[in-house]
C-alpha cells in the first residue's frame, strides 16, 4: 500500500504544514546524496522480521523486555529517529534509522559510525537540518519524501518517523513486523524531544491512523508489543514469543 498523496495534503492542511516545499527539499536531498538503490536497505528487510522501534514513553521498557528475551537475532531493528539512542544505551545498533533530523544527531551519527543505514526524509520544514547534518552521518545512502518519487529519492508512505518505518518495512517485504514503543498517547516519550510538543501529538495521532490503514491493506502480519498494550486497529497484540509483554 503506497502512500496517497491526497491524504498527505489533507494532513497537511489540517496541521498546517509546509507541503508547497516538500518537493524542493526532496530535490535537496537529492543533491546531497547522488547516490542511487535501495538494495542494501531491501536485503535487510526481505523475509525477515522488523522489528520497529518508536520513541513512545514506553520504549526503554519495551527494549530492555526484548534484550532479556533474546528476540532478534533473526530480525532486523528499525529505530524512528530518537529511538536509536534507546538501543545504543542498551548495546543494541540498529540495522536501520529512519529520521527526518529532528532528534538525536550524535546519536544517529554514532549508529551510523556502527553500520547503521540511515534513511533520510525531506520535508518542507526541514531543508537547513539537511543542509548541516546530511554529509556528517556515515551510512546515509536512501532519502524519502512526502512528494512524487524521485530518482532514488522514494516515498514509502507513512508521515511520522515510526509509521513511515513501518511503510518501509511493507514495501520490502518483511516477513512479519512488531511494534515497539508505539504508544500514541497524550504524553511525549524522552527519547522524541519536547520541541513543539503539541504538534508532535497531532502527527503521532495522523501516524496512527495511517498505521491503522496500512495493517488493514496489507497481508504482512503488524503485531503490537507496545508496554502500554494501546489497542490499534486491525493490529493485534503481539504473544510473548514476539516480544510482547
Amino acid at each position: 500500500m503506497m502512500y496517497s498523496r491526497e491524504k498527505y495534503a489533507e494532513l497537511a492542511g489540517s496541521l498546517q504544514l509546509n507541503f508547497a516545499c516538500d518537493a524542493p527539499a526532496r530535490d535537496l536531498l537529492a543533491g546531497l546524496l547522488k547516490v542511487g538503490g535501495f538494495t542494501p536497505v531491501e536485503k535487510l528487510i526481505s523475509g525477515r522480521t522488523a522489528y520497529v522501534f518508536g520513541c513512545g514513553p514506553s520504549l526503554r521498557k519495551d527494549i530492555m523486555r526484548i534484550k532479556k528475551k533474546k528476540l532478534i537475532a533473526n530480525g532486523v531493528l528499525i529505530a524512528a529517529d530518537g529511538a536509536a539512542r534507546a538501543l545504543l544505551e542498551n548495546g543494541m545498533t540498529p540495522g536501520i534509522c529512519v529520521t527526518d533530523l529532528d532528534g538525536d544527531i550524535p546519536s544517529i551519527i554514532k549508529a551510523g559510525r556502527l553500520g547503521c543505514i540511515t534513511i533520510v526524509h525531506a520535508h518542507g520544514d526541514n531543508m537547513p537540518a539537511l543542509k548541516e547534518y546530511v554529509r556528517m552521518i556515515p551510512g546515509v545512502k536512501l532519502g524519502t519524501t512526502q512528494a512524487a518519487p524521485k530518482g532514488h529519492i522514494l516515498n514509502f508512505g507513512g508521515f511520522t518517523d515510526g509509521d513511515r518505518a513501518v511503510y518501509m518495512a511493507v514495501h520490502y517485504n518483511a516477513a512479519k513486523i512488531i511494534l515497539f514503543g508505539m504508544d500514541f498517547g497524550r504524553k511525549v516519550g524522552e527519547y522524541s524531544g519536547k520541541k513543539g510538543t503539541a504538534l508532535k501529538l497531532q502527527k503521532l495521532a495522523a501516524g496512527k491512523r495511517l498505521l491503522e490503514e496500512l495493517a488493514a491493506n496489507t497481508k504482512i502480519p503488524i503485531l503490537n508489543a507496545t508496554g502500554s498494550k494501546l489497542k490499534l486497529r486491525n493490529i493485534p497484540s503481539a504473544g510473548k514469543n514476539d516480544g510482547g509483554p
